[in-house]
């Protein structure tokens, strides 16, 4: 059997895998097992192992042939096979299964979050170390107050500022345990100052990351919709400022296969640029398809006559849509797309139809 198939198991299998994996590794830590049972559960892990080892070699085959690359799917793979192995040879025999919980990473072997994620925090990475040095003061500033306040009424809780220090991180994340509570009106008062400070503190946390993804994911799809647009023909010679109008006006549309996308008469309310995906043309002599990068119904949006062509989704095919008061709006704001688009128009007047 090759192992190289293995190297192309799906992200969702990989999850399979590994929630049953930790399903059994749950199960063998529960009392009152058979050794039927027990040795069921070690076959079963010993089985996702195999599977491991297998997706191992086929990763290490297909990087010989392709050394460049994200090594993060390697390296998972690698301590997939590895943690499991060494705890069977070096751990007693009552915890060495529980060293099956690395497969946790599994899921994240080809996930794209956990790189995106990482950016975010190189990019925010200031903001988000300023934030945390509030954090850290506000801390140790509450341990602080606490430990003067509220020595005397509870020293057996209060005695010292690392005591008080677990009621300042409980209080300051609003958990609220209640095993450490100020008694004195002093201690209650600082209580409520920082539960509000870190209500404050930890929404800056959120806010700085959530705006951070945002910008990252809305700079990432502009960059891939510039680098489309840039390729069609229609857009080649704007300028840059007249592209980053396109670009922004751009709406992406997920279509299925088989789905038809517009049909002939309908009215040409908006153009489309693939971005993966193949469409198929019924043009009147024989079908053409097209693929990514290329785009169609421009004859209609510019002619204003109805659609002279059904076109359908050969595959599931990605697309970005241009709306015909978004192109309105262009045109306004940049004569040199109107005036482009309309010697286009007049040059495939007399050609076969592109939509």
């Amino acid at each position: 059997m090759s192992a190289v198939p293995f190297s192309k198991i799906s992200t969702p299998l990989n999850a399979l895998f590994a929630t049953i994996g930790l399903l059994v590794v749950a199960a063998l830590t529960t009392q009152g097992l058979t050794g039927q049972e027990r040795l069921v559960f070690e076959l079963l892990l010993a089985a996702i192992w195999l599977v491991y080892v297998l997706q191992l070699g086929g990763t290490l085959l297909s990087r010989r042939r392709r050394l460049s690359g994200d090594m993060t799917a390697l390296v998972i793979d690698l301590l997939a096979v590895l943690v499991p192995a060494a705890a069977f040879l070096l751990v007693g025999s009552r915890d060495r299964e529980l060293y099956c919980a690395i497969w946790l990473l599994k899921p994240s072997r080809d996930s794209t979050f956990f790189r995106l994620l990482a950016k975010v925090v190189a990019n925010e990475s200031r903001n988000l170390l300023g934030v945390t040095s509030v954090f850290g003061i506000v801390l140790f500033g509450a341990a602080l107050a606490g430990y003067i306040i509220e020595r005397d009424v509870q020293p057996d809780k209060f005695g010292s500022i690392p005591q008080a220090m677990w009621w300042a991180v409980v209080t300051l994340s609003t958990t609220g345990y209640g095993d450490e509570i100020p008694q004195s009106l002093a201690g209650r008062v600082l209580a409520g100052l920082v539960m509000m400070s870190g209500i404050g503190i930890f929404a800056l946390w959120a806010g700085i990351l959530a705006t951070g993804f945002y910008e990252e994911v809305r700079r990432q799809d502009f960059v891939r919709n510039w680098q489309l647009v840039a390729a069609v023909p229609l857009f080649q010679k704007l300028g840059s400022a007249a592209l980053i109008e396109i670009v922004r006006a751009l709406r992406p549309r997920i279509v299925p296969a088989g789905a038809v996308i517009c049909r002939k008469g309908d009215v040409g309310d908006q153009m489309f640029f693939i971005v993966e995906g193949r469409v198929t043309v019924a043009t009147p002599d024989h079908p053409v398809e097209l693929g990514a990068g290329n785009f169609f119904g421009e004859m209609a949006l510019i002619s204003g006559d109805p659609r002279s062509a059904t076109v359908s989704a050969a595959t599931e095919v990605s697309l970005l849509s241009l709306y015909a008061v978004d192109f309105q709006i262009l045109s306004s704001n940049s004569p040199e797309i109107a005036e482009t688009i309309r010697k286009t128009a007049l040059e495939r007047r007399g050609g076969p139809p592109r939509e």
